[in-house]
């Protein structure tokens, strides 16, 4: 079975920064694309940001120049520093991965809990 944890989060005034980290575990043969997406109330599940196996990251115009996503592909995990945080950034985020579990022969998109950033003005 593979799991999604997610760490970090939590409470910070506008302006200043956060780090979420999450780590995928179980029977897994190989990730693909890794990012994070987060829901603020009322509104949709939004992607914010993902990175490639490779490296590669895209970033939505929102969090550009403020958020970087980074992996570490041994330990599988991911994590996302967040910079220059406004109060529109208050969402719960949530980590996502596709994943080859073992014994498949393709991806599977998992998710994790979500943890929740607010950001007070």
């Amino acid at each position: 079975q593979v799991q999604l944890v997610e760490s970090g989060g939590g409470l910070v005034q506008a302006g200043g920064s956060l780090r979420l980290s999450c780590a995928a575990s179980g029977s897994i043969l190989s990730i693909n694309t890794m990012g994070w997406y987060r829901q603020a109330p009322g509104k949709q599940r939004e992607w914010v940001i993902d990175i490639t196996s490779g490296g590669s990251t895209r970033a939505a115009d929102a969090v550009k120049g403020r958020f970087t996503i980074s992996r570490d592909n041994a330990k599988n995990t991911v994590s996302l520093q967040m910079n220059s945080l406004k109060p529109e950034d208050t969402a719960n985020y949530y980590c996502n991965a596709n994943i080859v579990p073992l014994g498949f022969r393709r991806t599977v998109e998992y998710w994790g809990q979500g943890t929740q950033v607010t950001v007070s003005s």
